[in-house]
């Protein structure tokens, strides 16, 4: 399998990643947790709408994957936005984590796909 067939592969199952994560744990509120971080982390009085438009843009960096526009620059605003995420997660509310503190080992091992993906297997971004 060449380099360029498993990039597309691997871009596919993070865009899935985002819209998973975005539409069904967000949007739709199948995993309540993820609206309990943001109550906490935000406050309560709008944690349902600030749930939500979190998972809205989760679906549109999903979009924005996918149209391979600006392909580094979406690599390293994934790599933001997991970072900060998950270490504000790991800080705030670790007690909330499907996995707890060690939720952050998975988000560096999701932050070290997208880069090996975008700067290792894409070779056409190059």
């Amino acid at each position: 399998m060449s380099n360029q067939t498993i990039h597309r592969i691997f871009t596919f199952f993070i865009a899935i990643v985002w819209v998973g994560n975005g539409l069904f744990c967000k949007v739709l509120n199948l995993v309540p947790r993820h609206l309990q971080i943001v109550a906490r982390i935000l406050g309560s009085d709008h944690a349902m709408l600030l749930t939500r438009t979190i998972g809205v843009s989760e679906i549109l960096m999903a979009v924005w994957i996918l149209s391979g526009i600006k392909p580094r620059f979406n690599t390293w605003t994934q790599v933001l936005i997991i970072a900060t995420m998950n270490v504000l997660e790991f800080l705030l509310v670790p007690d909330l984590l499907l996995w707890g503190r060690a939720n952050i080992f998975f988000a560096f091992l999701f932050i070290l796909l997208v880069l090996f993906n975008e700067f290792v297997l894409n070779k056409k971004a190059a």
